[in-house]
């Protein structure tokens, strides 16, 4: 039988349930901003972590970026307290612009739909 995940995937995903935690409880910077992690994508050699977040409510995500930036070595640290693995991936942070994207084209697409009821519904005008 073969394995369904790899060891990167599972580690990748340890390390957004850590971080989501750490995140929540730990950085207390009032420039962060409700920061949702979305995944992790680990290398194959375990050393480094693509971290992709989101940022709700807040148009201005780079600031939120920048905070877990500077804290991304008191992160790996406290990954390492927590996670059983010999070496903890340097942490690199990105936005993650799917989320915003899929509400853009959701709204375009019942934008659209609206449109079209107008044009084959008369009795509305």
């Amino acid at each position: 039988m073969a394995k369904e995940y790899s060891r990167t995937q599972r580690i990748g995903d340890q390390i957004q349930r850590e971080l989501a935690m750490l995140i929540q409880r730990e950085i207390k910077d009032p420039r962060l901003g409700m920061v949702t992690i979305t995944s992790v994508d680990v290398s194959r050699d375990l050393s480094h972590a693509k971290v992709y977040l989101t940022v709700m409510g807040q148009d201005d995500f780079q600031r939120s970026l920048d905070v877990l930036q500077d804290a991304a070595g008191f992160l790996r640290m406290q990954l390492g307290k927590g996670m059983k693995v010999r070496t903890v991936p340097q942490l690199h942070f990105l936005y993650d612009a799917s989320v915003r994207r899929g509400a853009e084209l959701t709204a375009l697409i019942e934008r659209a739909v609206a449109e079209d009821r107008k044009h084959q519904d008369p009795s509305e005008e």
